[in-house]
């Protein structure tokens, strides 16, 4: 009897028929292949062993217990969850953190702290660029990023002219920062806050 027909049929094969499995592979477990990741987060190095399909976001949140990146929507469009990786923002919800063995991750917990607050992060105080704050967080590091890409010369869709120097015009930082949503609507104030930190001296 064919094998569609014995399947079909519910007939079980004979010891001689069956098939042998393959030998287990020490890397997965429970049917989950496993990798392990080497990257420094906030300047600390960090090993884990994640199944591959851990986003860097659940990484963060749950293994390292970095809370401070938030999850949003889980599809890269709201940013709560921006992280900066080797100095570039990412939304950390579509990123794999097997994709990130040696990077460098910096996230809302290693700008600053309470007691020596970030530049952009007492901006944000002093313009109360935040309401009920759950975005916050990738605002802060989406914020801090843009300045960085304007001072490499890195040019957006609204840029107008790519042969001169980046300025941070307001159609510039409204861009920059369109991926980053406020559902409160503090977007004037944000804006507030990044300008005066881009206008002191570096």
């Amino acid at each position: 009897m064919g094998t569609a027909a014995t399947v079909a049929l519910g007939v079980k094969s004979s010891p001689s028929q069956a098939q042998t499995s393959p030998p287990a592979d020490p890397a997965i477990t429970d049917g989950l292949a496993n990798s392990r990741v080497s990257f420094t987060v906030n300047g600390l190095p960090r090993d884990l062993e994640l199944d591959t399909r851990t986003t860097l976001l659940d990484a963060l949140r749950e293994h390292l217990h970095l809370t401070g990146s938030k999850k949003g929507c889980d599809h890269g469009q709201c940013g709560a969850c921006t992280v900066i990786v080797d100095g570039r923002r990412i939304n950390s919800c579509l990123s794999l953190a097997v994709m990130h063995d040696g990077d460098s991750v910096t996230t809302i917990e290693g700008l600053g702290t309470p007691d020596n607050l970030h530049a952009m992060q007492a901006a944000f105080v002093i313009h109360d660029g935040y309401q009920c704050g759950y975005c916050t967080p990738g605002q802060i590091c989406s914020a801090v990023a843009v300045l960085d890409e304007i001072k490499a010369g890195i040019p957006s869709h609204v840029t107008v002219d790519l042969n001169a120097p980046a300025q941070l015009t307001n159609a510039e930082l409204r861009e920059r920062m369109s991926g980053n949503i406020c559902r409160c609507g503090a977007y004037s104030n944000i804006a507030e806050a990044i300008t005066e930190v881009a206008g002191r001296p570096s």
